[in-house]
């Protein structure tokens, strides 16, 4: 089985321009995603897919594979599935370009289970909510689940029951943006019509559910740092300073 993880890198991104190419302790941020990415032993490619030429230079001019799309793609996963027509694949890892401290592990854990199952489509990372903050916060899409450890549904809103919540034993978890396909339904998922949840809650994942198929939720411990504005970068400075694997692919 061919595991290929792909990156999806723009420049255009509104609230903070040339993302990928910020210079994060000396290396472009798009370069710290790939190394790590490469780090995970299930991966057997790594590739940016991305429709800006700065992208596409500085990836292949530090030794990387990057494959040129489109400029109309809305959504990152439709920007993957053109770069997966031209790469072989039989599962395809979506990472986001903007988490530069993306564990290498995290990648193996979401592609693991479409090797277990054939017939499962996709695999989604999830992991737990840690305060009240968090649980409240719209950027974190928070995930429910079914008795058999599928997604049930994904929403902004906390759920489940805000009021009872907390008095119960009920495990809190949120949505993170590192999603395995198998290559066949990632052709599959982006020709569906978008869905009334998917475009209510802003969650391209609903889609999927709505439509009736799988989604596999595997759980990791921690709290990934994104780069979403300038000011992050900082903070991603911050935690490379000790961190082991930056010392293994700087």
């Amino acid at each position: 089985m061919r595991i290929v993880a792909f990156i999806p890198a723009r420049m255009a991104a509104t609230r903070f321009p040339g993302k990928p190419l910020a210079m994060i302790a000396g290396l472009p941020m798009i370069e710290h995603v790939r190394r790590r990415a490469m780090m995970s032993e299930l991966m057997d490619e790594v590739v940016v897919a991305t429709c800006d030429q700065e992208i596409h230079d500085t990836v292949t001019k530090h030794g990387g594979k990057a494959v040129m799309t489109a400029d109309t793609h809305v959504r990152c996963t439709d920007r993957i599935a053109e770069a997966g027509l031209n790469v072989e694949a039989d599962v395809v890892v979506n990472l986001q370009g903007d988490e530069p401290l993306v564990m290498p592990e995290m990648l193996t854990k979401v592609a693991q289970p479409l090797i277990d199952d054939p017939e499962l489509p996709a695999a989604n990372l999830v992991s737990p909510i840690l305060d009240d903050q968090e649980f409240n916060d719209p950027n974190a899409p928070k995930v429910v689940l079914n008795l058999a450890g599928d997604i049930l549904y994904i929403s902004r809103e906390p759920i489940p029951s805000l009021k009872k919540a907390d008095s119960t034993d009920f495990r809190k978890l949120k949505q993170l943006g590192i999603i395995a396909f198998r290559s066949d339904f990632l052709q599959t998922f982006t020709k569906l019509a978008p869905t009334p949840l998917e475009i209510v809650e802003s969650v391209d994942m609903n889609r999927a559910l709505e439509h009736g198929f799988r989604v596999k939720a595997v759980e990791v411990a921690g709290r990934m740092i994104g780069v979403d504005m300038p000011g992050d970068v900082a903070r991603v400075e911050a935690q490379l300073a000790n961190d082991p694997l930056f010392d293994q692919y700087r």
